[in-house]
């Protein structure tokens, strides 16, 4: 798909997104052989900066590469510093880089792109992508078909329709069970972090263990905030010494746990593990030290589920500004979930195959 690089006014914008993809969003599609496949999607909402993350650019001017340095991973492709323990299953990671669409870049709009494939017009709303996955693959036993943590924020400010799976309405004792990560041993908690965000990851995977075909975690409960991606550099929002100290270890952690968790217990080939953003940061620290919103550019990442790791697919030009090559765009991300969990239908973005 090329996209259109000149600017647009919030309407069309708001049209040619949602009529380009409504095909993606709005389709529940068949099920090809999907037994026992599952996806935990990643939702890092605040947008993290793909130069401090899975894209630095270490030959960069300072004021492109920023404060962090580039570390080699055990895969064909390097990360921050800020990610030791990611460096450490880069044999099990995909990078996708050179993500990118027009539009304005507002947390509202980026998150109803990136997990519905479409935008809000007149008010309509759109599926969730794991609404959409729920509905093609069915419930386990008692436990809904998708499960959002933390509690979801109103779908409908953010144009996104959850449905009955994705709301957590009726507390049954299997679910409580399921969410209760104290009965994980000591060494496994550990291993998530003693932290909200340790605490979500880990019920992540015990909710796809019981079944849950699709689970969303919301690493952080607020977009903006002093400890979240939203790195603008200064108050109220994160800055740089931030991301350092708080936002990436924490980050590093659970997600590297739980990955590798799921390869230790043998799920990793049918658990889809997707961490998506709804756009990147600017090439360019401002004033403050930190990056600006930007949809041009920026990076996701996938592991299991099929996916090929230790690979990074597509590129960004020298500053990180925009893809090298042929942008892909958020709905062809959607896609690329649908295809690992078997689902079939009429969308018309393409999955990456180069994933798989």
């Amino acid at each position: 798909m090329n996209l259109d690089r000149t600017a647009m006014g919030r309407r069309s914008f708001l049209q040619a997104s949602t009529l380009g993809i409504a095909g993606l969003a709005l389709a529940s599609g068949g099920v090809r052989e999907a037994t026992g496949r599952a996806c935990i999607l990643v939702f890092n909402a605040g947008a993290p900066s793909h130069l401090d993350t899975w894209d630095p650019k270490p030959d960069a001017p300072r004021e492109v590469r920023g404060p962090f340095s580039a570390i080699a991973t055990c895969g064909d492709f390097r990360v921050t510093e800020l990610f030791p323990l990611h460096a450490q299953i880069g044999d099990r990671l995909s990078i996708v880089r050179g993500v990118a669409c027009d539009g304005l870049p507002l947390h509202e709009l980026g998150s109803q792109l990136a997990q519905t494939g479409g935008v809000v017009v007149d008010g309509a709303a759109f599926p969730h992508i794991g609404e959409i996955a729920a509905n093609a693959l069915g419930r386990a036993g008692e436990l809904p078909g998708h499960i959002i943590l933390p509690r979801p924020l109103d779908g409908s400010r953010l144009g996104i329709s959850y449905g009955q799976c994705g709301v957590q309405a009726e507390r049954s004792s299997a679910l409580a069970e399921a969410l209760d990560v104290q009965r994980e041993p000591l060494r496994t908690r550990e291993r998530y972090g003693h932290h909200a965000m340790g605490r979500r990851f880990l019920a992540a995977r015990r909710l796809v263990e019981r079944g849950v075909r699709f689970v969303t975690v919301n690493p952080f409960e607020m977009i903006t905030g002093p400890a979240t991606w939203d790195v603008h550099g200064a108050r109220p929002f994160s800055t740089m010494d931030d991301l350092r100290n708080t936002v990436a270890p924490m980050y590093d952690q659970a997600f590297s746990a739980l990955v590798d968790d799921l390869f230790q217990r043998g799920m990793l080939a049918s658990t889809l593990v997707a961490a998506l953003s709804e756009f990147g940061r600017s090439p360019w620290l401002n004033a403050d030290g930190g990056r600006e919103h930007w949809t041009k550019c920026w990076s996701v990442n996938f592991a299991g589920g099929g996916v090929r790791g230790g690979q990074a697919i597509g590129a960004s030009d020298a500053l990180g500004a925009e893809p090298l090559h042929e942008a892909v765009h958020p709905a062809r991300l959607l896609a690329t979930i649908r295809h690992s969990l078997g689902i079939v239908g009429d969308e018309l973005a393409q999955p990456l195959r180069a994933l798989f």
